[in-house]
């Protein structure tokens, strides 16, 4: 294989009809991956999102009792904009959510419950591209999304979940991490962007809080710099980018 084709970035697998989407905040799905979600619904495929926390220490002139439930309802309208109608929190707390089995543990129930072939979640390393640090937030959710891949399947792991009613389920096929610096498949983010782009604005007390600049203008610029960065690798197509693992 040569240089080059090596540094192509694949079509995501497309046989699979139930994703899951595992993140730590309302706004990672948005500033991530909704032109590849937007994508697979108007497929016919079902996407389901499932927030670690509500978000509630993301803004700095709000406190946690207002500032949670307002980011619950930014969070659902964003999902609806790009077709997803199931959103589910888990409650740990924003900001210092702790890896560990008690996620795990959610987690893989989630799994277990909505029963995805596909499984996404955002960047867990340290970095983004070793430009700029994580926060703790996303590294314990990637990394336990990681994990409760292989948990849903184990019996023995959690057995409390049997006890609840919720069997192993060993049907995931593929990992999926957005953000990840190193991408191997992707998917056509036109058709999506404009929904992206809407889907975005739905957190606008979020955005109104982190920038000066005109909350349209300031997200159409963030995600179409973000799906032209890697088009060069997708045959000149603006890319959503995914960093896939098999099973």
């Amino acid at each position: 294989m040569t240089e080059a084709n090596h540094n192509q970035l694949q079509p995501m697998p497309d046989d699979w009809q139930r994703a899951l989407a595992v993140v730590a905040h309302p706004d990672d799905l948005e500033y991530g991956c909704s032109a590849a979600i937007a994508a697979w619904t108007d497929a016919g495929r079902e996407v389901t999102y499932v927030l670690a926390t509500r978000g509630e220490a993301g803004i700095d002139t709000l406190d946690p009792a207002t500032c949670g439930p307002l980011r619950e309802r930014e969070q659902l309208s964003g999902a609806a904009v790009v077709g997803v109608t199931t959103v589910e929190f888990l409650d740990h707390r924003d900001g210092v959510i702790e890896y560990g089995p008690a996620l795990r543990r959610d987690i893989a129930a989630a799994i277990r419950r909505h029963r995805p072939e596909l499984v996404l979640t955002l960047n867990h390393r340290d970095t983004w591209g070793g430009f700029a640090w994580n926060t703790p937030d996303h590294v314990a959710v990637g990394r336990a999304t990681l994990d409760a891949v292989a948990d849903a399947g184990n019996r023995w792991i959690f057995p409390e979940l049997v006890e609840q009613g919720l069997e192993p389920f060993n049907g995931v096929r593929w990992t999926a991490i957005a953000g990840s610096s190193r991408p191997t498949h992707a998917v056509d983010a036109t058709p999506g962007l404009e929904r992206a782009v809407a889907s975005l604005l739905e957190h606008r007390t979020y955005i109104e809080a982190l920038t000066d600049q005109d909350p349209e203008t300031y997200v159409r610029e963030f995600l179409t710099a973000q799906t032209t960065a890697l088009a060069e690798r997708f045959g000149g197509t603006p890319a959503v980018a995914f960093e896939v693992f098999s099973r």
